[in-house]
């Protein structure tokens, strides 16, 4: 009997060892003939291009190993990978086996690279569980697919944008939502001058936000705008933040962009604007009631802190990925912190942005980003990213008298949260705004300013409620909207009435 026993338990051990062994062992990689070479960066980008013609979009998680293979190998062979134990365990801090996850997906790549860990590994992010990598060869980006421990992987330097030659980088602010160092000078019926002496954009009382700033003008909470910085040569947004009826504030500038070729540079250019968008943001959200004949912004009793994140408002590249993801994480660290708005995107999604942004959003702050302003290129888009995102307030433009009448240049669709007029009907001029250098100002339009111009209706519902939670904030912003209860297909909310928010 006892021989017997040991036998049956030997065959036992036999049998679980053989499916261990099975379980365990990956099944070979096997590339065809056929995709042993990477696809061109014109293949990859027409595949892109099919995506986005059959249905509206494009995820790397759709795309199949060899194009994704092969848009790492033709973006630096740079890969960024998010793991965790499911789609939602981004967060280090809440993820008590991310050393033990990494370290296993670590070990995949360089098992199949053949090679040692400093000629792999780029970064590990401190606050969320991703890693930035290089990888040569297609086997590893299969083998790393077949990890339960992937949340995805994506190509983290493949510029789609650039791969279509195109170089939408506008030298004019007043036009667009782009770049732009020049003033302009404003027609007087874009403005009405109030005390002490600063300009108080005309679409200001559309939206009620002169009447709101009987009840309200942002004291006590803090915005962060995540864009290209603010200008040095625009001191109502530096030493005379307090200016005229605006005091008792403070203003803080950082740097997250990283000014290099090469992924493996860390340090940053710094918080100043070179590009002109951020400051125009900076100003429409905060900019203060001053003395000084220029333009006020929507609370201007609020405090700022401003984030060079990217060096143009189109989120292209490895360091403008890399600069956006740090500045939500920061942010999100800031616990004086409440609202953050950003005026970029991309059409396409970056999981690195995405985790920031849940990170932040998790933190409790109120996320602002901006629908989307037509190009060239990305006419044919509805919402752009990361402004489509669940944890994100989506904003578009509309023109002046309407609610459902985009901007010539804005994007609408089923993501849009909430409109702001900002295109004239008659003239086209859009919102003025206290321009990069002193004593001059500029118009500035498409869903940024929107996007921003909401982003300080917030802050004014949140002064006037300090103890509201995000929650509380958003549901009396829509309460106060063109549309309440019931959504618009297009247009969401439509247009805040912000005395009403305030009430």
């Amino acid at each position: 009997m006892t021989k017997f026993f040991f036998k049956i338990s030997i065959l036992s051990l036999m049998v679980f060892a053989s499916c261990t062994k099975d379980e365990t062992n990956e099944n070979p990689i096997v590339i065809d003939a056929t995709q042993k070479d990477p696809l061109t960066i014109d293949q990859i980008t027409a595949k892109i291009d099919e995506s986005f013609a059959a249905q509206n979009s494009f995820n790397w998680k759709e795309a199949s190993n060899h194009m994704l293979w092969s848009a790492i190998y033709q973006g630096q062979k740079i890969a960024t990978i998010g793991f965790g134990n499911s789609e939602n365990d981004f967060d280090r801090s809440k993820s008590s086996n991310n050393a033990n996850m990494q370290q296993e997906l670590l070990d995949i790549i360089l098992k199949y690279e053949g090679k040692e860990l400093d000629k792999v590994l780029i970064s590990s992010d401190e606050y969320l569980n991703l890693v930035d990598v290089l990888i040569e060869k297609q086997e590893t980006v299969i083998a790393l697919r077949r990890s339960k421990f992937i949340r995805y992987i994506e190509p983290a330097d493949y510029r789609y944008i650039e791969s279509k030659g195109i170089v939408e980088r506008s030298t004019s602010s007043s036009s667009s939502s782009g770049c732009g160092y020049e003033s302009e000078t404003l027609s007087t019926s874009d403005y009405t001058t109030i005390t002490p002496n600063a300009r108080m954009p005309w679409n200001f009382p559309l939206h009620n936000i002169n009447a709101a700033w009987n009840v309200s003008t942002g004291s006590g909470v803090t915005i962060g705008v995540i864009d290209t910085g603010v200008s040095p040569n625009q001191s109502l947004l530096g030493t005379s933040f307090n200016n005229g009826l605006s005091s008792g504030r403070t203003v803080q500038k950082y740097g997250t962009y990283v000014d290099s070729i090469w992924p493996w540079s860390t340090t940053t250019d710094g918080p100043n604007d070179q590009c002109g968008h951020g400051t125009s943001m900076a100003s429409v959200a905060t900019a203060p009631r001053n003395n000084a004949g220029l333009p006020v912004g929507v609370a201007y009793n609020a405090n700022l802190i401003t984030y060079r994140a990217a060096s143009n408002v189109v989120l292209e590249g490895y360091h403008e990925h890399n600069g956006v993801k740090n500045a939500f994480t920061a942010l999100g660290n800031n616990a004086s912190v409440k609202i953050i708005s950003m005026s970029m995107g991309h059409i396409i999604s970056v999981g690195k942005i995405e985790d920031g942004v849940r990170y932040a959003y998790g933190k409790g702050k109120l996320i602002f980003c901006a629908g989307g302003t037509s190009t060239s290129f990305t006419s044919f888009a509805g919402v752009i990213f990361p402004a489509w995102m669940a944890e994100a307030v989506a904003v578009t433009g509309v023109k002046e008298g309407t609610s459902n009448q985009k901007c010539d240049v804005c994007h609408n669709g089923s993501k849009i949260d909430f409109t702001v007029q900002m295109q004239r009907t008659s003239s086209g001029n859009t919102v003025p705004v206290t321009s990069y250098y002193n004593a001059q100002n500029d118009y500035v339009g498409g869903s940024s300013v929107a996007t921003a111009t909401t982003a300080g209706i917030a802050a004014l519902v949140w002064s006037k409620n300090p103890t509201w939670t995000r929650a509380q904030v958003l549901t009396k912003m829509k309460q106060s909207a063109t549309y309440y209860p019931t959504r618009d297909a297009n247009y969401g909310h439509g247009n805040i009435n912000a005395f009403l928010a305030v009430q």
